[in-house]
């Protein structure tokens, strides 16, 4: 259910400017949108999970707060990462 050691590197890589860039804002959204996406498809078996519903609720407005702040902060770095990851907004 969680994500993998090796994705989250990928995702590191490819959002980030190098392999320990973790705390970048586009390396963030990409990381809770992966996490996002595997629960909601754990959700269509195990429909009564409660707690895990709870918590990507609070995955989803914390990935809400970031891509606020980063339309806030660069409104092209915003477009960008919506594009990239098909977050609809």
């Amino acid at each position: 259910m969680s994500i993998t050691k090796d994705e989250k590197l990928e995702l590191i890589k490819k959002f980030g400017e190098n392999e320990q860039d973790t705390g970048k804002t586009e390396v963030q959204i990409a990381i809770l949108t992966t996490r996002i996406n595997q629960l909601t498809s754990h959700f269509s078996v195990h429909s009564k999970d409660h707690a895990s519903r709870r918590g990507l609720l609070k995955m989803v407005g914390k990935r809400r707060r970031l891509l606020k702040y980063l339309a806030k902060i660069d409104i092209l770095r915003y477009r960008e990462i919506l594009k990239e990851l098909n977050i609809r907004k």
